[in-house]
């Protein structure tokens, strides 16, 4: 009787974290969400799914005025969305601000209104803040970049504030893994991988 009252015990005890003495029962991982556009959301996906302290990416559309627009209503720049990308991370691993520059070594920030073979407001490059501590490190990010000489045009990527953000369809997600060669020579061909290649090569 005694040995089953002390396991009753311990089950219902709350979890005592060992060195701060703080309890855990309530103690839930804590995630936040960063949303940016980068041209083709299929080239985002990869940066940040091989980065750590991502938890999620999915890739779909945002920034627009149409209600669960389809990629071909997006497509044809109607609609007011840009693909994009929403990122769950984990702020105990991963710094928004290693999020941000993730983003600028994925895209070409001087762009306006496409990024490489993509033309159209669809396509632009957007920091969708969720907050102003967001918004105001993704200023200050931005500013940085534009000041450093990396390029010899202005950084033109919007900063804006974060709405409806709607997935892409299901053959959208994981494209890079699910439809490999084909996502090797469009990196390629739409001229992202040597660009990326030739302006952070020596900062890899």
């Amino acid at each position: 009787m005694l040995i089953n009252g002390i396991a009753a015990f311990l089950a219902s005890a709350p979890l005592i974290h060992a060195k701060t003495g703080e309890n855990r029962m309530d103690e839930k991982p804590r995630t936040d969400t960063a949303t940016f556009a980068g041209g083709c959301f299929w080239c985002m996906q990869p940066p940040f799914d091989n980065t750590r302290g991502v938890v999620k990416t999915t890739v779909g559309y945002t920034g627009g005025h149409v209600p669960d627009p389809t990629y071909e209503q997006v497509c044809d720049g109607t609609t007011g969305h840009a693909e994009a990308i929403e990122v769950i991370y984990d702020p105990a691993v991963v710094s928004y601000d290693r999020l941000l520059d993730v983003f600028w070594r994925s895209i070409d920030p001087t762009q306006k209104n496409g990024q490489f073979a993509d033309r159209g407001t669809q396509y632009r490059t957007a920091i969708f803040f969720h907050d102003d501590d967001q918004k105001t490190a993704a200023e200050s990010s931005r500013r940085r970049l534009d000041e450093s000489g990396k390029f010899d045009r202005p950084v033109v990527t919007e900063i804006t504030a974060a709405s409806r953000f709607y997935p892409a369809e299901d053959y959208h997600q994981g494209y890079y893994e699910k439809n490999a060669a084909h996502y090797e020579r469009y990196k390629t061909g739409s001229g992202r991988g040597p660009f990326i290649e030739r302006v952070w090569k020596a900062e890899k």
